[in-house]
């Protein structure tokens, strides 16, 4: 569904993605893993018509997309959930979620599907009239997610789902996601929380220093050496 295909991005002089090359299959969840500093937010603004590449492919269902326009990449199904959550604090978790919905016109599809959101995660229900920014970090993470959604992503895109958030949270967290692939969403989590990650994900890439170098069912990731000793403390 979506291939990367060699792609090199960067800033300015500063080359951050070296050939990097993965793919998500339609309705699969598919993880990318690394380190702090290792490229895995740039890949993904990338992907999304942020960052321009230098080099390299994005494609979407064979249509080359590299290089299109943020919104023309969310109009063709991709939506990510950014790193930071990055609401908008002063309006309500219910406009948040009406946000997310901008370029719909469906109005009852709108409020059904934000009766599934707080379905999803019901206390965004209850902070439905709630600045967004007075919410804990966790809260924050949920509206993030819930606001993704009501695009009707096909490919639901999260960057660092687990940043900062008490494991009780993210255990919230993680059982609402997999709701969310089970209900046919292709999923891509890009984590430096390696364990939470290969828990949620049947297939996993490792990234470091930009490059791709090492790949395959999350399951066989667990029990290689180098990730044991390198991401999981083993």
């Amino acid at each position: 569904m979506l291939e990367i295909d060699r792609l090199r991005a960067g800033y300015g002089e500063v080359q951050i993605l070296r050939d990097v090359s993965l793919k998500v299959e339609a309705g699969d969840m598919v993880t990318l893993v690394g380190s702090n500093g290792a490229g895995k937010s740039t890949l993904l603004n990338t992907i999304c018509g942020i960052v321009r590449p230098t080099a390299g492919r994005v494609r979407l269902d064979g249509t080359d997309i590299t290089g299109w326009p943020s919104e023309a990449i969310v109009a063709e199904g991709i939506t990510q959930v950014p790193e930071g959550r990055r609401l908008f604090p002063q309006m309500t978790v219910r406009e948040n979620l009406l946000i997310g919905a901008y370029r719909r016109r469906d109005g009852q599809g709108i409020q059904r599907d934000i009766d599934a959101m707080y379905e999803l995660f019901p206390i965004l229900k209850e902070r439905q009239r709630q600045r967004a920014g007075s919410m804990s970090g966790g809260e924050q993470q949920m509206c993030a997610i819930a606001r993704g959604l009501m695009a009707r992503p096909r490919i639901l895109i999260l960057d660092e789902l687990s940043l900062g958030l008490a494991p009780i949270m993210l255990d919230v967290l993680v059982d609402g996601l997999r709701r969310v692939h089970a209900e046919g969403t292709t999923v891509f989590v890009v984590e430096q929380d390696v364990a939470t990650a290969f828990d949620l994900a049947t297939t996993g890439y490792v990234l470091e220093n930009g490059s791709v170098v090492l790949a395959g069912p999350t399951y066989e990731l667990r029990t290689n050496p180098h990730v044991k000793k390198a991401y999981l403390g083993l």
